[in-house]
């Protein structure tokens, strides 16, 4: 079952993009890919889990479950979740797992990779018995600010190398991956009120109230959206690539 995002009136952009996870063909699209190169998930540590989609897809329920996860907003949603994960409030770099290792460490869409992979795949490497898989953007456009894929590069502003491409380079090949393999998807959010929405992604881009884009970021937005029954809906094209490394 797939619910519209409801808007508050200040966004998150987290819970935006966990929303939007919920309604997209992510999961389905994605964990076959890493299941398929880690067909042994066992138990699982999930960094940065988010509203856990694709980590509850993956691990299977006679496996335990481990979230690090430093959002409230999102901790909540993994509580919410019909199988509650052990859940560990804190960020990678903090995080103190008191199990003595997993079978398999998730990081899927978040920040640790594009910003400091050594130090993220050495920590990673700590705590992984069988096998690391990340999960990084893989498409030529935008991928920082939630729905920049609605927008066109001149507002966005953007680096739209694929991620992947620049995960890649800063492990340099004595850290390559063991594995690595692509999938397309689609990002697929349904508000509510697409004024609010407008207002909200000029204000993560800088722009001024006076700023009159403002008016034409309504008026792309609308373009862009479809009416349903469920609300507006909007869709970005996506693609993730799945990086494995398997444990000695």
């Amino acid at each position: 079952m797939t619910v519209a995002a409801t808007l508050p009136q200040a966004i998150d952009p987290l819970e935006l993009y966990a929303a939007g996870i919920d309604t997209s063909d992510y999961v389905a699209r994605v964990a076959p890919v890493v299941a398929n190169l880690v067909p042994q998930i066992g138990n699982l540590l999930d960094i940065g889990a988010g509203g856990g989609q694709l980590g509850q897809a993956l691990c299977q329920p006679e496996n335990h479950w481990t979230a690090i996860e430093p959002s409230d907003a999102m901790r909540r949603r993994l509580t919410a979740l019909a199988r509650v994960p052990t859940i560990l409030a804190s960020g990678w770099e903090t995080a103190t797992p008191t199990s003595a290792g997993y079978d398999t460490v998730l990081a899927a869409n978040i920040a640790a990779p594009l910003n400091d992979a050594q130090a993220f795949l050495a920590r990673c490497r700590q705590w992984a018995r069988r096998a690391i898989a990340w999960v990084v953007p893989a498409q030529a456009g935008p991928r920082g600010l939630c729905l920049a894929g609605c927008l066109p590069s001149a507002w966005h502003g953007e680096d739209e190398t694929p991620g992947v491409d620049l995960v890649l380079k800063a492990l340099g090949d004595h850290n390559a991956p063991d594995a690595i393999a692509k999938t397309t998807w689609t990002f697929t959010a349904i508000v509510n009120d697409i004024e609010r929405l407008a207002a909200y992604l000029a204000d993560r881009l800088g722009w001024p109230a006076s700023d009159l884009r403002r008016s034409d970021m309504v008026a792309h937005l609308r373009q862009q959206a479809r009416s349903t029954d469920r609300g507006y809906r909007l869709d970005v094209p996506r693609a993730s690539a799945v990086l494995v490394w398997r444990q000695a």
